[in-house]
């Protein structure tokens, strides 16, 4: 999986930072941030064009390989989906249709949903000479938090990244239950990787099981989460950043690691389950004894277990696996110590 912009989407992006004064993209950029950091909604921080352009420079390399690895682990788990439709909800510049395109390129179908009008424009702009079923895709002006959501969103794959963050908590149960019932197969949704998110996550897979769904991952299993305040699950994709991208979050280094957390899941009757995995929810720990991965695991626990270096078959089974990463469950490995 390549984490960067696809070259279209970067192209598009680039031709529209033409003429405009990277200072001014700047100032947007770190007032975006500073105004997602004390949980304000885009609603009240994305007035127009130029704020959404700058979200689109400074967010959405991001978001974009956030998708993009959460599609990849649910493609390994679900290897026979093949979705023909796309609903893009909370849509803001279309990153995670670019995305859903890229991991499935069978997608003739998009449809884009926002409350914001600057981001629809956007993410059409951007779109414009893009592959055929995102530039010809259908727009639906609609909040997420309110009201039902338009007979036109129904898809075979829903996708809502980063987009429960604009919702008042209250309203999340509904908003989960009128974006399950857009999908006629798969949901996913990637929120934050930050306590917050991750505590966001897990209501959002309590309604999803509510609502009859088949929880697909990152979660091997459906029943209470094992982990616990302070800490929380997260995942961490690496991406590049342009020298724009960097001018713009005054940074010198040309990557970021950004934090995600996600939930996929199905509808019952349209899954044939997968063999059990194991997930590796934290960076592989490795020693002259060989390697240590916590693991959540499809029995409910999480655990330290270790791989010695003198088990070469065991070894080898896990010394390219990374944060994030499932793990087959084909034996009962050694417990380490905590």
């Amino acid at each position: 999986m390549d984490p960067a912009l696809p070259a279209a989407l970067r192209v598009a992006i680039d031709q529209r930072l033409e003429g405009r004064a990277r200072e001014g993209l700047a100032r947007r950029a770190s007032a975006l941030s500073e105004g997602y950091r004390k949980g304000r909604a885009s609603s009240a921080l994305v007035h127009g064009a130029e704020d959404a352009l700058a979200y689109a420079l400074t967010r959405t390399p991001a978001t974009y390989a956030a998708v993009r690895r959460a599609l990849e682990e649910t493609c390994a788990l679900d290897p026979g989906f093949r979705p023909s439709s796309l609903l893009d909800a909370g849509a803001g510049p279309g990153g995670a249709g670019w995305a859903a395109l890229d991991a499935f390129p069978g997608i003739s179908e998009v449809t884009r949903l926002d409350h914001n009008l600057a981001f629809l424009d956007l993410a059409g702009a951007l779109a414009s000479e893009g592959p055929e079923p995102l530039a010809g895709a259908r727009r639906l002006q609609a909040d997420l938090g309110a009201g039902e959501l338009p007979a036109e969103s129904r898809a075979d794959l829903v996708i809502a990244a980063y987009a429960l963050t604009e919702i008042a908590p209250g309203t999340l149960p509904g908003a989960i239950s009128r974006l399950w019932g857009a999908t006629r197969s798969r949901i996913l949704i990637v929120e934050p990787g930050t306590p917050e998110g991750w505590r966001r996550g897990l209501e959002v897979r309590q309604e999803l099981v509510a609502l009859g769904a088949r929880i697909l991952g990152p979660c091997p299993h459906a029943g209470h989460c094992p982990i616990s305040a302070p800490d929380w699950c997260h995942f961490s994709q690496r991406l590049p950043r342009s020298r724009d991208h960097r001018r713009a979050k005054g940074g010198e280094a040309p990557f970021e690691d950004e934090k995600f957390f996600w939930i996929a899941a199905a509808r019952a009757g349209q899954y044939s389950p997968a063999p059990p995995v194991s997930r590796v929810i934290a960076p592989p720990r490795t020693s002259k004894a060989g390697v240590r991965l916590r693991l959540c695991r499809p029995d409910g626990t999480v655990a330290d277990v270790d791989f010695a270096r003198r088990d070469r078959a065991a070894l080898a089974k896990v010394r390219r696996l990374d944060w994030g990463d499932a793990l087959p469950e084909d034996g009962p490995p050694e417990v380490g110590g905590q």
